[in-house]
């Protein structure tokens, strides 16, 4: 599989190719301050699946914590990330925003991440992991 997105201008393009690793919203404090969100429903692909042209971004590394971001310098966009197990996450805005039928289920996140520092209760029927996709999940008893 293959896709290109891009910045609401156009001047940041981003190719993906194969799978995505997971498809999260993820409630962290870390990702909560970073990208500026209550949760941050994003798409997480190996680095080697992603390429970027862009003649006007610029990135962003978070001064204590291993997460950085690029940007378009012309509209703002947030166009990628990259979190502390070095995955490239993809916001998942820009996924849907391509428009081709079927992208919202293909794009559609499969879990809630780190639902233990969530500041919005969601409801769902998706797994809510108190911490990582690998820990507890949440009960709401």
């Amino acid at each position: 599989m293959s896709i290109r997105v891009a910045c609401l201008c156009g001047k940041v393009v981003i190719d993906l190719h194969g799978q995505p690793v997971a498809r999260a919203n993820c409630h962290c404090a870390s990702c909560r301050d970073f990208y500026g969100v209550a949760m941050f429903s994003a798409t997480a692909w190996d680095p080697a699946s992603v390429q970027m042209e862009a003649s006007e971004v610029r990135t962003f590394s978070h001064p204590e914590k291993q997460l950085k971001k690029a940007f378009c310098a012309t509209c703002g966009e947030v166009v990628l990330g990259t979190n502390r197990l070095g995955m490239h996450v993809v916001p998942n805005a820009m996924l849907h925003r391509v428009g081709e039928e079927g992208s919202h289920s293909r794009w559609a996140p499969t879990m809630h991440l780190y639902y233990r520092q969530r500041v919005v209760d969601v409801l769902d029927e998706l797994p809510k992991y108190l911490d990582g996709w690998d820990g507890a999940l949440y009960s709401p008893e």
